[in-house]
């Protein structure tokens, strides 16, 4: 059999594989390098021959995909992310968005409603006075960003696995998929076993105040077992569904699942 080409114009191929792995996650990267890292390790593990820039894309995404796959396979469900006493809240705690605080949206309080779309049995919209009567709990954890910051805060709102069984959704499904108000039509889908974790709560306060515009109000999604971009803010809609709809984020070659 002749041997195959992996030459790619113009790309450095040591530092195309440099890139690869740092796509995927910690342990599957220290699996991977103690193996030998190489390109043609990574054609095999991607079925791909990485031959011009538009096959190294190909295989970039499967290597992507592989990191989600990985990352949902080791996810525990029942684990829960660390908590903090009030001493250690980050003060100012840092606004975060790709545009600046005056860019975000400002909701009109007395016409927002949340819309519920897809696999439930009650699609119902819901206003702030009827979700603020739902049952609230109070959680001190800490948001990772992706671009290498953390800070903790005081989040008070409902677990979303509770507002889930309250409107009937099919809890078998594979995404709650949530569509925000911020600029550029702000979405991220959200794997359901994330959404049924204990500490996934649909964020209505900080700091025991009203949610502020800063951190999203009237509502956030905060999922303290995931990275900071996979916790939406402004949220406007949720939908619980089996299709994968991709994310603001996602669109752009970012990991879905994105634990922390």
């Amino acid at each position: 059999m002749a041997k195959r080409s992996f030459l790619i114009p113009g790309v450095d191929k040591r530092l195309l594989i440099k890139d690869s792995i740092k796509a995927m996650p910690d342990f599957t990267r220290r699996r991977f390098i103690a193996g030998g890292a190489s390109l043609g390790a990574l054609t095999l593990l991607t079925g791909c021959d990485v031959i011009d820039s538009s096959s190294a894309e190909t295989m970039l995404a499967k290597v992507s995909k592989f990191n989600d796959a990985v990352q949902a396979w080791m996810f525990n469900p029942d684990a829960l992310a660390p908590t903090f006493p009030e001493s250690a809240i980050t003060k100012p705690f840092p606004f975060n968005a790709y545009y600046d605080l005056d860019d975000a949206p400002e909701i009109d309080a007395d016409d927002w409603k949340l819309e519920v779309r897809g696999l439930v049995d009650n699609k119902k919209s819901w206003t702030l006075p009827e979700l603020y009567k739902l049952p609230q709990v109070t959680q001190i954890t800490r948001h990772i960003c992706v671009e290498g910051w953390s800070a903790i805060g005081s989040w008070t709102g409902t677990p979303l696995r509770d507002f889930l069984k309250l409107i009937g959704a099919d809890t078998r499904a594979k995404y709650v998929w949530f569509q925000c108000a911020d600029k550029d039509g702000y979405n991220s889908p959200l794997d359901m076993r994330s959404a049924l974790h204990p500490q996934t709560q649909m964020t209505f306060k900080y700091a025991s105040e009203i949610l502020p515009r800063a951190y999203g109000f009237p509502m956030k999604i905060r999922v303290p077992t995931k990275l900071g971009f996979k916790n939406p803010k402004y949220v406007v809609s949720m939908e619980v569904t089996n299709e994968y709809k991709g994310g603001y984020w996602e669109d752009q070659g970012y990991n879905s699942f994105s634990g922390s």
